[in-house]
């Protein structure tokens, strides 16, 4: 099954939106990472590889991301961690929670994960 990461400079956003996916989500893992491990804002590559880590089960990671600079920390992580892992340029709730339906199919593949948390970028919510 096709993993996910949330990843938010606020660790409570990147625990809320988790939440919400996970609703969806089925026994898709979700891991949330944010803050910068001393109650503040930010994102850390080590504690975003151990998220990957714990949200793969085999057929890869999809990570959503809230900022720039979390986009950075996750290539580093990324590369770091050796997990089969891409970044979905996607609005991280409604992204999250796409991916989180589609992994649920066990046909998901991180591709097909990936692409339907890109598809919300043109979701209307009006």
């Amino acid at each position: 099954m096709v993993g996910l990461v949330v990843v938010s400079h606020s660790a409570r956003a990147a625990a809320g939106i988790a939440e919400v996916a996970g609703e969806m989500g089925g026994d898709t893992r979700i891991e949330a990472v944010g803050g910068d491990g001393q109650d503040g804002l930010g994102t850390v590559p080590d504690d975003i590889e151990t998220a990957l880590a714990a949200a793969d089960e085999g057929d890869g990671v999809v990570v959503l991301v809230d900022l720039g600079s979390a986009v950075m920390n996750a290539e580093v992580a990324i590369e770091l961690s050796g997990v089969d892992a891409v970044i979905a340029d996607a609005p991280v709730l409604e992204g999250a929670v796409n991916a989180a339906v589609t992994a649920t199919d066990p046909t998901a593949t991180l591709e097909t994960v990936c692409e339907a948390a890109e598809a919300a970028r043109d979701v209307d919510k009006t």
